[in-house]
């Protein structure tokens, strides 16, 4: 290990050139983290993710384009996951760290920028977690573990919802008394850094919407809707916590509150048990009674599974048509993230059901799957761009050095 304050192991001066940004992105179930140099839009050192955690949990590191480790790992939590990377001497925590870089998905109402961590932003950071309990907590143990370990070495916090804090405030409230606003009961939206990233890479991969009005879809396990007006997000589809919106792989998305009360009055069921029904019991996992992969649900036959995948692809253009209202208009539609990326069918669904809008799929380019998915001649324009939430993370923690 080297020491901190900018000497390595033998005392000599720690070279520029050798420093290194790690940056982890913890979630309940996978462990992913990139290294780069001081130049965050370099191409990553190494990248890799540790998934299955908790179950077969599963190590891959890649480095200049190539596999160097493809192992099973015994990893319990997100701690464990970040001690099996320590394990590795040619892993991500080797070398001359400079920083860490830490995705946290809650910032609640008072961070709205990246930040150094201290011991009171950390004490306001996990004050947020029953906001975010899959995510804020494995965050802040990989956060705290690896500040043991590298004592010294400063850690940034990058906020999935700062992003949106400039939604205007039809968009921000929810039709509560303001006491409750002011307390910090609004509309916070995530996946910012993910959409941070899309509307810097729309100038250039799609320019011909970048400046314009955009619904970005990311649609993964977790799935959330933007609207972008000239790259500045305008309304979101989820709200005040990460269950909100889309159905996810084992969220609800929305639910009429009365569902809860109904639960929790002729159920009997407690407020544990109802967080942990909405976190990890519903969305296409509780509708199909299968999976909550949509892999597995499109290659089923099972009816509950086929109404589950339309009742993805459902809400993902009827959400689309709600963001466009937000906009006043819509010029274009960007998918990305692990479904939006890589699934030709449902991006093809989609399309369909918003054909009426004036997007017209081309099939060929969409089994590519990447850049432009429309046809020349489509009045509205798609497009595939796959998220980079890690050189996001990468460019606020070297800022904020």
């Amino acid at each position: 290990m080297y020491a901190v304050g900018g000497k390595g192991q033998e005392g000599d001066t720690m070279s520029e050139a050798d420093r290194r940004i790690v940056v982890l992105n913890t979630g309940s179930s996978s462990l992913k983290f990139a290294v780069y140099g001081l130049d965050p839009e370099a191409p990553a050192l190494q990248s890799g993710e540790v998934d299955g955690i908790g179950g077969s949990a599963h190590l891959k590191v890649t480095a200049s384009g190539k596999t160097t480790h493809d192992v099973k790992v015994s990893a319990a939590d997100p701690h464990a996951a970040m001690q099996a990377l320590a394990a590795l001497s040619d892993g991500p925590l080797t070398g001359e760290i400079a920083a860490f870089g830490h995705r946290i998905v809650h910032g609640g109402p008072e961070f709205d920028h990246s930040v150094v961590v201290d011991a009171a932003t950390l004490a306001k950071i996990e004050a947020l977690s029953p906001l975010a309990p899959l995510h804020n907590p494995p965050a802040l143990d990989v956060l705290k573990g690896l500040s043991k370990r590298f004592p010294g070495v400063p850690h940034v916090a990058c906020f999935d919802t700062a992003f949106h804090r400039g939604h205007p405030a039809v968009a921000d409230r929810f039709a509560i008394p303001d006491e409750l606003y002011q307390q910090g009961v609004r509309r916070y939206g995530f996946h910012g850094l993910s959409y941070s990233y899309i509307a810097g890479a729309m100038k250039t991969q799609a320019p011909e919407i970048a400046a314009g009005k955009v619904v970005v879809a990311h649609l993964g396990s977790g799935a959330s809707m933007c609207a972008l007006v000239n790259g500045r997000s305008i309304d979101s589809s989820m709200g005040f916590t990460a269950l909100d919106g889309l159905p996810m792989g084992t969220r609800s998305g929305s639910l009429d509150a009365g569902v809860i009360l109904w639960l929790q009055q002729q159920k009997g069921w407690s407020v544990d048990r109802v967080e942990d029904f909405l976190y990890h019991d519903c969305g296409l996992k509780g509708m199909s009674g299968i999976s909550n992969d949509i892999r597995d649900l499109l290659a089923s036959d099972a009816p509950l599974a086929q109404l589950a995948v339309e009742y993805f692809v459902y809400h993902v253009a009827r959400t689309a048509g709600a963001l466009a209202v937000s906009m006043g208009g819509i010029d274009g539609l960007v998918f990305t993230a692990g479904i939006g990326e890589h699934s030709v069918p449902i991006r093809a669904r989609v399309l369909q059901r918003l054909q009426w809008i004036g997007f017209d799929t081309d099939p060929i380019a969409n089994e590519k799957g990447n850049g432009r998915i429309t046809t020349a001649n489509s009045p509205l324009a798609a497009f595939v761009i796959p998220t980079d939430e890690e050189r996001v993370i990468a460019r606020e923690t070297i800022s904020l050095l």
